[in-house]
């Protein structure tokens, strides 16, 4: 029986075991429950050897100080592991579309230095979903998503609220997010959803829905915590120190807004979100007065202490909330205590209400899931909520409650005071919701699922295939190198039809494939590079940098490296180079297919001096505009991000698949190759160097050839080759 590693991501970084802080804010609620359940339970299932569960990490004073912890056990098989990205303080999740990059890179590190690659990699939202696919295309293991929201429907929530498209945009990253949701519609092997529902009404918003590989897998609850209320009163159980003071807690706050705590509770428990819709519930209790005569309501809205003090929505929903409250008179008949702890309180909130014959109220419209009526029925307590969404599916499957609609006020109240009256149906409800509660809406049962799925998934039942067919797994290769050779093209592998020596070092290249990196850096762009090296019937390459080093591709599938133009896109104003740079004589614009988003590429004057480099230098920089600039045979110039060249490519892929430099190989013959040659790499230049390369002379880690083209390249290699300092 195969045992797995299995890695989800969550990347927005509030997350932890210990306490976890639901309901926090906006970034902390179901999606960070689900997380963590699904974490502890699949680390308890025997075909699972290891889970973890990456998020960011932050160091910030307005946090917990848990929250940069590097790494936080969970139990012997299970692990949060806190990735560091767009620096340490805390961010909202809209604003880590840009950083997201540099924790895949990062995790690709963790995972070199773990030297333990994933089975199955799982993201959660798009953010989290991404990195997975991202990770899935470098090792090469199924890519399984979750959405738990998606883009296209907020959206059209948003507009209809009256938010204009561009700020839902700028605020929400909306249009990088809806774009990585089609794509993973196209490229998971398993999309995981909580109901048909989602699939049915919130993907058909999307263009590749058809795609879709979906699996419809309800979450759960935990039955060790949420357990029925009348398990209390069983002379063989006994509460645990914790729950007790758990219990003690939830009584006093609930009780201390009550003139009669003992009638019956209505209960709504979520955090402070406009789609929670407790306004309804309060009006519906507020407006009837036969109601308020049968029971008591209770309103857990997240977590507050100074309401003045919150984000201005959470502050705008809890005023309303009050001032309801004071509108209906409801002092002494409606308690709205300011926090409760998802771990120990919230269960004991619904037993609370259990025990009181009280009725739980689920007011979200077209609600995806509706974990808290699960978690509800659980406990043994009835629910009221929406007859559309996720809401729907669970009670017509359970029934263990009415659905309503949850916009009328008047609709809800009926249904409390139906199921409050009638003690025979509060029963039946109660035992149907503790009976589905532990079978079929039960981790347990989530997690037998879940890895029966990664078993269909490796042997192609749910495809038809034979086997699963994993992707390019570049990655598994680059973090097993044990050397690396990246060498120019032009003026160093060949020059037009001089091939001289070329063959050989292509055998060589074959002959050590299965140890070593090959890769090529041109100034050419990606196309003019591919057809230079097909031209000559080179193929089989790991990586490609090319625009003189302002890209990076894996192989002859051309996987862009986005963490790389992630890390070389700071300070890059393009544009506004271009601009300034027309007013520049001596220098002139080159063709378009000389161009790219990280490169500005120009011809120069046949009287072009160094004294005129150097005044561009100084005309940037007195305009503040930062760039690398590249003279090649005092002919072609080329200005790039200041991170960027072929140096700096190959240093990044150094420090992203820990390779150390002296490991590296590279070869070349003009400007644009100094900075790969120099340095810690051992570089070659091939004997028909241009003029540039002659201020490397005194470098003693710059081999220079006596041959020229690919038998000078050999030459250099068979000289580091030979040295015991390079085969360490």
């Amino acid at each position: 029986m195969k045992e797995y590693y299995i890695q989800l991501f969550s990347p927005h970084g509030l997350i932890r075991y210990h306490e976890p802080e639901i309901g926090r804010d906006k970034d902390t609620g179901g999606q960070v429950k689900y997380v963590l359940e699904l974490l502890e339970t699949l680390s308890q299932h025997p075909q699972v050897r290891k889970a973890d569960l990456f998020t960011r990490k932050i160091i910030d004073k307005r946090v917990s100080p848990d929250y940069g912890k590097d790494i936080e056990i969970v139990n012997d098989k299970a692990r949060i592991v806190r990735i560091t990205c767009g620096g340490n303080n805390y961010r909202q999740k809209e604003s880590l579309w840009d950083h997201l990059d540099e924790f895949v890179d990062r995790t690709i590190q963790f995972i070199e230095h773990e030297k333990d690659m994933p089975d199955v990699v799982h993201g959660h939202y798009a953010d989290g979903i991404y990195i997975a696919g991202q990770l899935s295309e470098v090792f090469g293991v199924p890519f399984f998503a979750t959405a738990h929201s998606l883009g296209r429907n907020k959206k059209n929530i948003l507009l209809q609220q009256g938010m204009p498209e561009e700020k839902i945009n700028e605020k929400f990253n909306m249009q990088r997010r809806i774009k990585e949701e089609e794509k993973y519609l196209e490229t998971a092997d398993a999309i995981i959803t909580s109901t048909n529902y989602i699939i049915e009404d919130q993907y058909k918003l999307y263009d590749n829905k058809a795609l879709g590989k979906f699996h419809v897998i309800p979450p759960g609850v935990n039955s060790h915590i949420f357990f029925p209320f009348y398990r209390l009163d069983m002379p063989s159980y006994n509460l645990t120190l914790e729950q007790e003071q758990a219990l003690y807690r939830v009584n006093s706050e609930i009780e201390r807004f009550l003139f009669q705590p003992a009638k019956p509770l209505v209960l709504s428990i979520g955090r402070a979100d406009k789609r929670k819709n407790f306004e309804t519930i309060i009006q519906a209790y507020g407006q009837d007065k036969e109601l308020q005569a049968m029971a008591n309501l209770a309103i857990f809205a997240g977590v507050r202490k100074d309401i003045s003090q919150m984000p201005p929505d959470e502050q705008e929903i809890l005023t309303n909330l009050l001032l309801l409250l004071d509108k209906y008179d409801l002092y002494g008949k409606m308690a709205i205590p300011k926090k409760n702890d998802p771990k120990f309180e919230v269960p004991e909130i619904y037993r609370v209400a259990a025990r009181k014959k009280g009725v739980f109220v689920n007011a979200t419209p077209g609600e995806n899931f509706g974990l808290t009526i699960v978690e509800a029925a659980g406990c043994g307590l009835p629910v009221i909520a929406s007859p559309t969404g996720g809401p729907k599916e669970i009670i017509e499957d359970s029934n263990n409650g009415i659905l309503v609609d949850v916009e009328d006020p008047a609709a809800i109240a009926a249904a409390l005071k139906k199921i409050i009256a009638d003690q025979n149906l509060w029963e039946q409800y109660s035992a149907n919701g503790i009976k589905a509660a532990t079978h079929d809406y039960s981790w347990e049962t989530h997690a037998n699922k879940y890895v029966e799925l990664i078993n269909k998934v490796l042997e192609g039942k749910h495809t038809g295939e034979k086997s699963y067919v994993p992707k390019t797994a570049y990655g598994k290769k680059l973090s097993a190198a044990q050397m690396a050779f990246i060498s120019d093209i032009d003026g160093t592998l060949f020059e037009e039809d001089n091939t001289e020596g070329l063959d050989e070092l292509l055998q060589w290249i074959k002959n050590n494939r299965d140890k070593m990196i090959f890769g090529v850096a041109s100034g050419r762009n990606r196309q003019l590079t591919l057809d230079g090296l097909h031209s000559k019937d080179i193929k089989d390459f790991d990586v490609l940098i090319c625009s003189a080093g302002s890209e990076i591709y894996y192989t002859d599938k051309l996987i862009p490296d986005y963490g790389y133009e992630n890390y070389i896109n700071r300070q890059w104003k393009r544009e506004e180079l271009k601009k300034v740079l027309e007013s520049f004589k001596g220098i002139h614009l080159q063709g378009p297919n000389a161009q790219w988003p990280f490169k500005l590429s120009y011809y120069v004057d046949e009287d072009f001096t160094r004294t005129d480099l150097q005044n561009l230098y100084k005309f940037l920089n007195d305009r503040k505009l930062r760039a690398k600039i590249l003279l090649t045979e005092n002919r072609y110039l080329d200005l790039l991000p200041f991170r960027s060249g072929k140096g700096s490519a190959v240093r990044y892929l150094s420090n992203k698949w820990k390779l150390p430099l002296e490991k590296f190989i590279t070869a070349g013959n003009s400007g644009n190759d100094i900075d790969m040659v120099r340095g810690k790499a051992r570089g070659i230049v091939v004997a028909n160097y241009s003029e540039e390369m002659q201020a490397l002379k005194n470098n003693r880690q710059a081999y220079f050839a006596k041959q020229p083209l690919a038998r000078g390249v050999l030459e250099g290699i068979n000289h580091y080759i030979s040295q015991d300092s390079f085969n360490d």
